[in-house]
Parts: structure tokens; sequence; C-alpha cells
């Protein structure tokens, strides 16, 4: 696993109830960076969940960096465990990690069902996006996946 997502996995394990686990889902929210409005786009627009959520991937230098943002604050504080725990890794990198990290962190007994959908399908689009560089080896960051 890579370090700074098991840092996050750590953090999350450490937090013994749902309550504290969303409280710090809602702290990570409030840590991620702004979403440039220009990356509010469709192909960014993750499909499979319940609130609508962005994640935009730019491939440079061999590694994948990830912003994001949700309108609704714990899918946003999803989003920035993501963001934070995978941005700049290389799509290998990427590829190797299991979701195995949601039973480690305490979510899959805290997530509602469909915010745990959600996070499946805006992991599924990032390990997808980061198939795509790693089979193009495209620098773009227009590399869109279709569901």
């Amino acid at each position: 696993m890579p370090e700074a997502l098991q840092q996050i996995v750590e953090r999350f394990q450490k937090a013994k109830t749902s309550k504290q686990k969303y409280e710090l889902l809602l702290a990570y929210a409030k840590r991620l960076p702004p979403l440039p409005e220009g990356e509010r786009r469709e192909e960014n627009l993750v499909r499979g969940c319940a609130s609508r959520v962005w994640l935009a991937t730019d491939f440079r230098d061999g590694k994948l960096y990830i912003q994001g943002d949700a309108d609704a604050q714990l899918v946003k504080g999803l989003v920035a465990v993501l963001v934070e725990g995978l941005s700049g890794l290389s799509p290998e990198e990427i590829l190797r990690v299991s979701l195995r990290f949601v039973e480690e962190m305490g979510l899959n007994f805290s997530l509602s069902p469909s915010r745990s959908n959600g996070l499946v399908s805006m992991f599924s689009l990032l390990q997808q996006r980061a198939l795509a560089f790693q089979r193009s080896g495209s620098a773009s960051s227009a590399v869109s996946v279709v569901w």
C-alpha cells in the first residue's frame, strides 16, 4: 500500500466509532483543495455516485495527479482520501492498490450502501484512467473513460 494511503488508513483505524470516522471524513473534506471550475466537465463527472462527484486526472512525469470535488461533504471527504492517498503515484502503483484499504479503514461498516458504491465507482474510475495512461504513455490529461 502506498505510504500516503497507509497513513490515512492508520488515522481511520484510530477512530473507533462511526461518528469519529465521519468527523475524520469531514476534516479531510475541509482540506481538499478547490477544484478549478474548468475541471467540472462532463468527462470528469463520476458515474455511479448518488452525489455529484468530479475527478480530474493529469498524467505528467510518469505520475498520475488527481483533483476532485463533490457536492456532499462526506463524499467530498472520500474524494479527499483518494486524492491524498493516490495522487502523485505512477499508474502501476495505483493499479496495485486494492479496495481492501476501505475495510482496513473500517469504512465498510460506517458508509451507507450508496456512499460505499460511490467510493467503488470513484476508485474504479481512477484505476481505469491509470490503466489508460499506462497503456498510452500519454502526457495528455484528456484521457476519458466511458462507463
